[in-house]
């Protein structure tokens, strides 16, 4: 099949979830075989549900969707089904395909291979839920790679993964020789093996095409909204001072009033050429956490912890005192028993770890399974800050929601039907109204807009609790104090 035949042609496409919530309108754009593509656009812009279009699992309203005869699509979701938690490996493998697969064994174990996960011979029996978040991620990826598709569709599939996990997907993808479209929120991943951006633009529901690697399309798009914002502001005052004319006219009366109507019609028409500015150009606004404020001395005091070291918990003895102010950062590699020492410590549940009595827990963590997905987001951060004051003070929690950019349209949507990166908003609202004493955070940049990430560094830098941090984004580590870091491997 030949290079650079188009593939994948959207053509006048409109889509919306219910009547409120338009997503894209008259929208047309090809993707042509061989193309490496970032898909970009604000948390809740409807990229997954651009992914659901290509691969046929939502209807469009309007328009058609063309996908070349023949041409085979897979799907790398963002996080792994419930339903599909309690298979075995080799059950979800054998799930990726419609027709039963023969000795898929050998399939499976040169598909782990390639997403770094290499395991043993009991690798095909383990259970899904019994991989750690990271691990979880590169099956993911992996359930992908097995279909060896046409066109690779990744949904942030650097989330979870280490530096290790991160390098070994960017080196597969540089020598990758199919179509592969991208949504993610890491630049320096995506800017390695880019040629080019869709842009889906929450504001005019439409996709924009830009050639270019990853950074200098960024740069394009920054370079349009100051330019579009500038125009606004030069009408802006154009619109004023003839609103002042017209006023000035009309109040002398006679023959002056038809020109003080002119006045306003141009103001009027002036106004209808006001662009749209981009939503995109909204980041959330600087917030703080506050710690409790009565507490003294320790706070958490941890004396073992487990990690696994070739499947086994092995026990490590240590003696670490938090205190107020103190952060401490959290490393290893994916699958040694981060996530799971921090679950255990929010939850008190760790055998060598106590928190003082009296210290509220704030809990990030990476599967968002804090927030109860029947809740609306009302619900949710009412909950939240009833729990500390046990009262509610709605304006409180509205302003603190309008800052992360959840507005009255989004508050009373229900938690399980918001993208992954409003979902990560809501949790970080929830923190600011729990006012923690203590705040643990398991990769709190996954499915965050990069957009937003030097604002919620500067909240945990500035944070005057005590604080356990884990995350693989060093740019982003680099922006909170640390003062300790305890390294599980070592």
């Amino acid at each position: 099949m030949a290079q650079g035949e188009v593939i994948v042609r959207f053509e006048n496409v409109s889509f919306e979830y219910g009547h409120n919530k338009p997503i894209i309108e008259d929208v047309s754009f090809a993707v042509r075989r061989g193309a490496k593509l970032t898909l970009m656009g604000q948390n809740g812009a409807g990229k997954s549900t651009i992914f659901g279009l290509i691969t046929g699992a939502l209807k469009p309203e309007d328009g058609d969707i063309h996908i070349g005869k023949g041409v085979s699509i897979a799907i790398s979701k963002q996080v792994i089904p419930r339903s599909d938690l309690d298979l075995t490996v080799r059950a979800f493998f054998e799930k990726c395909f419609t027709k039963k697969m023969y000795d898929i064994d050998p399939k499976i174990d040169e598909v782990l291979e390639v997403v770094n996960l290499k395991g043993h011979e009991k690798m095909h029996e383990r259970i899904i839920k019994s991989f750690s978040g990271g691990q979880q991620a590169r099956l993911l990826l992996a359930s992908a790679l097995i279909q060896d598709p046409d066109v690779l569709l990744l949904d942030e599939p650097t989330n979870n993964l280490d530096k290790a996990g991160i390098a070994h997907l960017t080196d597969f993808l540089k020598k990758y020789e199919k179509t592969c479209i991208v949504i993610s929120h890491d630049a320096d991943f995506l800017n390695s093996f880019t040629e080019g951006v869709i842009y889906l633009n929450i504001y005019t529901r439409k996709l924009e095409n830009y050639v270019g690697d990853y950074f200098a399309v960024v740069k394009q798009i920054t370079a349009q909204i100051e330019k579009e914002n500038m125009k606004n502001a030069q009408l802006a005052k154009e619109i004023q001072a003839n609103k002042d004319k017209a006023n000035f006219f009309a109040m002398k009366g006679g023959q002056m009033r038809m020109v003080a109507k002119r006045m306003r019609e141009k103001a009027e028409e002036m106004e209808e050429a006001k662009v749209d500015i981009r939503k995109e150009d909204k980041t959330i606004r600087t917030f703080a956490i506050p710690s409790q404020l009565e507490l003294t001395g320790e706070l958490l005091h941890i004396s073992s912890f487990s990690v696994l070291k070739d499947h086994k918990p092995v026990e490590k003895k240590i003696k670490l005192s938090l205190k107020k102010k103190f952060h401490l950062l959290l490393a290893g590699p994916n699958g040694i028993g981060k996530s799971t020492l921090l679950e255990s410590i929010a939850t008190g549940n760790a055998k060598g770890a106590k928190i003082a009595e009296g210290v509220r827990v704030g809990y990030y963590r990476q599967d968002f399974s804090t927030l109860d997905f029947n809740d609306t987001v009302y619900q949710s951060l009412a909950r939240a800050a009833q729990a500390v004051d046990g009262k509610l003070d709605e304006e409180r929690m509205r302003a603190t929601a309008a800052s992360f950019l959840i507005t009255s349209d989004v508050i009373y949507t229900k938690i399980g039907s918001l993208s992954e990166g409003q979902k990560g908003l809501v949790a970080f609202a929830q923190l600011v109204l729990e006012k923690p004493g203590l705040l643990i955070l398991d990769e709190p940049t996954n499915h965050i807009n990069f957009r937003h990430l030097p604002v919620i560094a500067k909240a945990l830098d500035q944070y005057e609790g005590a604080m356990i941090l884990v995350s693989h984004v060093p740019e982003f580590v680099k922006q909170i104090r640390i003062d300790e870091v305890l390294d599980l491997d070592k």
